[in-house]
């Protein structure tokens, strides 16, 4: 009865403390600003950038130099085209040199006096349309030549008829590929996971360090498990809070398609904060102030941000560099969001991630019971 009694004032400790700090949490407007308005400026931002739309498109300038119907009505397709996204205020080629050096249009496509004439010893209109471009437009503007050959086969086709022996055929397969936004968004979770878990707690434990708080809740029965314990709930439920904010805006502004299990996806959410969290206790603990903290969180935090696919794919980087930045802490807590989120994975198909993490919350918390000072 004595041990089960101590167990309870134990845990009744644990819950007192845990509501005190989420208490502390949603009264300090500083906190909620960099907890949860923080990152969903983080989300409109990529949002906008990323939220639209999928699809590949050109801004381009179109300079028609000549009065043909066949250049007039190149134009007219050309405006109402969704790959053509044409900047009417550009009527001459200085100007659109000027814009094509400062990247604010792919290409220029001039259409030249003889385009759409009818040549001597011929029953119909020609012409060649010029595609101008940088040396650093190079890629777009020879894809954007390509695309303009295959749209000119439609309109000689008109006047001339030609023979295909062969063909090229599309088939849609039944998986569905993610968007822009769909990839972009699980980092942007473990951005907001980041920030919670580390700039959290070595904002605040230098801090009651300084006011003499730890020191004095040192002398009570208080153990060490017992205030890790408290904050690792504490910041459970400010996490899901915040996540979940982030998730309400991801589908009701940019259309975010959620098709895992919402259960699962909220379990891998608070195992991915608790992990992460350690290591934000190991360094507030450890450090007397925050001269010494924020040093070592910029060093642990900033690869991580780069490194482990939270702006931008992982699988734009080198091979060799993907396999290093696997075993990265915050890499394994992306990819698990994204594989259950975007593509309705269960535990099962995690279980590698599972490991990684699993690994990286004994270590960590090792760290942490060890390097943890009152003062």
């Amino acid at each position: 009865m004595g041990s089960m009694s101590t167990f309870k004032k134990q845990w009744f400790t644990v819950g007192v403390f845990a509501r005190q700090s989420t208490r502390r949490f949603f009264r300090d407007r500083l906190a909620i600003f960099f907890g949860i308005l923080f990152p969903l400026i983080f989300l409109f931002v990529f949002g906008g950038i990323f939220g639209k739309a999928s699809g590949t498109s050109f801004k381009v300038a179109l300079l028609n130099q000549s009065n043909t119907a066949s250049a007039h009505s190149f134009v007219s397709e050309a405006g109402h085209s969704k790959l053509l996204k044409i900047d009417k205020t550009i009527t001459t080629m200085d100007k659109a040199q000027a814009k094509m050096v400062r990247s604010q249009i792919d290409a220029t496509i001039v259409l030249p006096p003889d385009f759409g004439t009818v040549k001597k010893g011929q029953a119909y209109p020609s012409g060649t349309a010029l595609v101008e471009y940088t040396q650093n437009g190079q890629q777009a503007g020879q894809t954007l030549t390509s695309i303009l050959d295959a749209e000119f086969v439609g309109m000689n086709g008109k006047y001339v008829s030609t023979v295909t022996p062969f063909k090229a055929a599309g088939k849609q397969t039944v998986n569905k590929s993610l968007s822009q936004f769909d990839y972009t968004f699980a980092g942007l979770l473990g951005f907001s996971i980041i920030g919670m878990g580390i700039f959290g707690p070595i904002n605040v434990f230098p801090e009651l360090k300084k006011q003499g708080i730890l020191r004095r809740l040192h002398t009570t029965p208080l153990r060490v498990w017992q205030y890790f314990t408290a904050t690792m709930i504490s910041q459970a439920i400010v996490g899901l809070v915040s996540l979940s904010v982030m998730f309400a805006v991801a589908i009701g502004v940019f259309h975010l398609h959620v098709v895992g299990n919402w259960l699962l996806i909220a379990a891998w959410l608070v195992f991915s904060i608790v992990m992460i969290l350690g290591i934000g206790l190991s360094i507030g603990g450890w450090a007397k102030n925050e001269r010494q903290a924020a040093p070592l969180s910029n060093i642990i935090v900033f690869p991580m941000l780069f490194l482990s696919g939270t702006f931008f794919p992982r699988f734009l980087m080198p091979e060799w560099l993907q396999n290093a930045t696997a075993y990265l802490p915050l890499t394994p807590v992306i990819d698990g969001i994204r594989l259950i989120t975007t593509e309705g994975k269960g535990v099962m198909d995690l279980l590698s991630q599972l490991g990684i993490m699993a690994g990286w919350t004994v270590i960590i918390y090792l760290i942490a019971f060890r390097v943890f000072r009152w003062e």
